[in-house]
């Protein structure tokens, strides 16, 4: 299964946080933050992404990054 469709399945079930510019999905490949913003931004936010993460208690900062446009919007994944 690719890995945009992985994704999209995984943001269809319930966030497992919220914060001001992200909405926050385990997925079965990592862990995906959802951009809340209508226009995308022209360079993905991880650092940003990074200091919300902590806001519900995620630490990041180790991990691999990547990003993929999916039909909800720009996902930043998380992985190891």
């Amino acid at each position: 299964m690719p890995i945009n469709s992985l994704l999209e399945d995984a943001l269809n079930q319930p966030a497992i946080g919220e914060t001001g510019r992200f909405r926050w999905h385990a997925t079965p490949v990592g862990i995906a933050a959802l951009c809340r913003q209508q226009n995308a931004p022209l360079t993905p936010p991880f650092e940003d992404a990074l200091q919300e993460a902590l806001q519900v208690g995620l630490d990041l900062s180790r991990e691999e990054r990547e990003f993929h446009q999916v039909s909800q919007g720009l996902v930043l994944l998380f992985h190891s």
